[in-house]
C-alpha cells in the first residue's frame, strides 16, 4: 500500500573546504545568491547523490531500479518499462502509454519517487513524483574561493607516437618544465545549507510511493554523502537529525482522520518555522556545524501534526521528542 499521510521534512547539509554544487556557467563556482551571497546546492544534485546511494545500497532489488543513470539514454528505461508491460515498445496509443507508465513506477525507484516526463522516445507519458525537493541554502553568506594549483604531470597529444617507447622518448626531449601545467580549484571554506522536502500521500497513490520506499528515501539522505567522496566535494555530511512532519489528524471519525492526513493539518511554511538554526553570537565566521544553535519549537506544535527526529540511517524516528544523539539540538 501506498503511503496515507502527509509529510514535510528539513535537513542541514554541511561543506567544509569543498565545492558543494558548481556553476557550469560561472567557471564551474560554488552557486550562490547574487544579491546577499548566500550559497545554494541544487535539488537535481541532491536527487542525484539520493539516486546513487539507492542503486547502491539497494542493487540487484526488485523495483529498486534507477531511470535516470549516470551516462545513460532514458529512453532505453522507457522501452524496458513498455516490454516489462507487455505492449509494444512503439505503440503510441492511450493504453500502451499508460501500460508503460504503470510498469515504470513499479520497476524504478526515482520514477517512484520523483516523477519523470517519458513522453520521450518510446513514449510512456509523464509522472508527478510524490517526493519534492527545494534548493537547499546556506544559513549564512558563503566565500568562494578560486585557487591555483600546480599539475605535476600534463597530458599532451603526441601524434607520431604508435607506441608506449614512443611517448617515453618524445618525453625524454622534454625540458621539466614543459611537463608540467597549472590548474584551478573553486571551493568554499565553509557552509551549512538548509534543504527542505515533500511528500505527497495524494501523489504516492498514483505511483505506489510505500512505507518501504519511504525508509529508503530517509536512509538515503543521511548517507548520501557518506558514498560519494571526492576532492572537489570536500567534507560533506548531512547533520543529524533528520526532522520530519508527519500529519496524522485530529477527528474522532476515522474516515475523516485519514482524509485529514493524507491532505496535512497545517500549511507547510508554518511546520519549517518551528525550527530554528542560527549562528552563536560570538561566532563571526562558521567553520562548523557547532558554530550554531539550533531549537525546535514542540510546544508550538499544531493538532494533528508529530515531529520527528530521525539522527541514523538505520534507526528508529523518534517521534515528539529530541533524541539525545541530535547533533543540531544539543
Amino acid at each position: 500500500m501506498s503511503i496515507e499521510n502527509r509529510y514535510e521534512f528539513l535537513f542541514y547539509i554541511e561543506c567544509r573546504n569543498g565545492n558543494p554544487n558548481g556553476d557550469p556557467d560561472m567557471g564551474n563556482a560554488p552557486r550562490m545568491d547574487p544579491q546577499d551571497m548566500h550559497g545554494y546546492i541544487t535539488d537535481v544534485a541532491i536527487k542525484r547523490r539520493i539516486r546513487n546511494y539507492v542503486q547502491t545500497a539497494f542493487a540487484g532489488e526488485e523495483g529498486m531500479e534507477m531511470l535516470v543513470r549516470s551516462a545513460s539514454n532514458i529512453n532505453t528505461g522507457i522501452a524496458k518499462a513498455k516490454e516489462q508491460a507487455g505492449v509494444e515498445v512503439s505503440a503510441k496509443g492511450k493504453e500502451a502509454v499508460y501500460a508503460g507508465r504503470q510498469a515504470a513506477c513499479e520497476m524504478f525507484y526515482d520514477v517512484r519517487t520523483f516523477g519523470a516526463v517519458m513522453s520521450t522516445g518510446p513514449n510512456a507519458g509523464q509522472v508527478r513524483g510524490p517526493v519534492q525537493l527545494t534548493f537547499a541554502r546556506s544559513l549564512d553568506p558563503i566565500q568562494s574561493l578560486d585557487i591555483s594549483i600546480t599539475r605535476m604531470a600534463k597530458a599532451a597529444d603526441v601524434p607520431t607516437a604508435k607506441s608506449a617507447a614512443d611517448y617515453e622518448a618524445w618525453e625524454a626531449e622534454q625540458s621539466e618544465d614543459t611537463l608540467r601545467t597549472m590548474g584551478r580549484k573553486q571551493f568554499t571554506p565553509y557552509g551549512l545549507y538548509e534543504a527542505r522536502g515533500f511528500i505527497s500521500a495524494n501523489l504516492a497513490q498514483e505511483t505506489g510511493f510505500d512505507e518501504s520506499d519511504l525508509k529508503a528515501l530517509f536512509e538515503a539522505i543521511l548517507n548520501m554523502y557518506e558514498h560519494d567522496r571526492s576532492a572537489s566535494k570536500g567534507e560533506m555530511a548531512v547533520i543529524t537529525p533528520l526532522v520530519i512532519f508527519r500529519h496524522v489528524g485530529t477527528d474522532s471519525d476515522l474516515k475523516q482522520r485519514k482524509r485529514q492526513a493524507r491532505l496535512g493539518c497545517a500549511p507547510a511554511h508554518r511546520l519549517f518555522d518551528l525550527v530554528q538554526v542560527e549562528k552563536k553570537p560570538e561566532v563571526a565566521y562558521p567553520r562548523s556545524w557547532r558554530d550554531y544553535n539550533a531549537t525546535v519549537s514542540l510546544e508550538r506544535r499544531p493538532a494533528g501534526v508529530d515531529i520527528g527526529f530521525l539522527t541514523s540511517p538505520y534507526g528508529e524516528i523518534s517521534w515528539n521528542r529530541v533524541p539525545d544523539d541530535a547533533e543540531l539540538f544539543r
